[in-house]
């Protein structure tokens, strides 16, 4: 397993950080990434069903099942934007349970706290930076993050935090994009650079949005360097699974 100390998606010379395939200071980044999400967040949910062609629903679901999610367990979900993975925990902790909904960008969780509202669910929620959570050592029994990871300027300060606030024995879990199988890697790559920001452009009129997530799935981690940086944040028994041949990788850990 690699480090993951100088992976692709971590920080680069001193003081900078990769935007897709810019490279800008570590303090232009994360306004960067906010604009995106909130030049998209109306159309967030619109734009996943139709690049994924609705296989973010099954990789979601995928997920909620590892977690393993029971009554009364206290979740953490970071970078939850529109609430998907917090809704369905929270009917899985039920009424004992505390689940939280977090964001770094107001306009996602405004959105995600307006549809858990409209299904009737009153969650906790925080705009906070996974770099620098909120919450005591030791609070949470799972923690998840969905399709967020990658947008953070400092991974490892993020996983080390999120391990923090984990529970001896509680799992961390990390759906994101990963390094699709060789043989469809051509054809992946025409769609992403192609057909993504065309899509971005036509339903949610911003093409640049999308195509920076296309360049920041290429500068994210691959599978076995994520896994070796989740162990070094103190996590064990780190695996993986592949997802539509690698598209997604979901990888999960226990804090000891």
């Amino acid at each position: 397993m690699s480090s993951g100390t100088s992976s692709p998606g971590e920080r680069q010379a001193s003081g900078t950080t990769h935007f897709g395939f810019q490279t800008v200071a570590e303090n232009e980044k994360q306004q960067r990434v906010a604009q995106v999400f909130h030049s998209v967040a109306q159309r967030y949910d619109v734009m996943n069903d139709l690049m994924s062609v609705g296989l973010h629903r099954a990789w979601k679901a995928f997920t909620i099942g590892r977690a393993h999610v029971a009554p009364g367990m206290k979740v953490l979900d970071i970078a939850g934007g529109t609430g998907d993975l917090a809704k369905a925990f929270a009917k899985r902790a039920g009424p004992t349970g505390e689940v939280w909904l977090t964001d770094i960008n107001d306009s996602m969780l405004r959105v995600g706290r307006d549809r858990l509202l409209d299904k009737g669910m009153m969650l906790p929620v925080a705009v906070c930076d996974a770099e620098k959570l909120p919450f005591p050592s030791g609070h949470f029994d799972r923690v998840s993050v969905a399709f967020g990871l990658r947008n953070m300027t400092h991974k490892d300060q993020a996983l080390a935090e999120m391990t923090r606030v984990l529970k001896p024995g509680g799992k961390l879990l990390v759906l994101e994009f990963s390094r699709v199988a060789r043989p469809l890697a051509p054809a992946y790559d025409w769609y992403s650079f192609n057909i993504l920001p065309r899509l971005g452009q036509r339903v949610a009129g911003d093409a640049d949005s999308y195509r920076y997530l296309a360049e920041s799935i290429r500068m994210h981690p691959d599978q076995e360097t994520l896994a070796g940086m989740m162990a070094e944040a103190g996590l064990a028994r780190v695996r993986y699974f592949n997802l539509s041949a690698g598209v997604v990788a979901l990888h999960e850990g226990y804090k000891l």
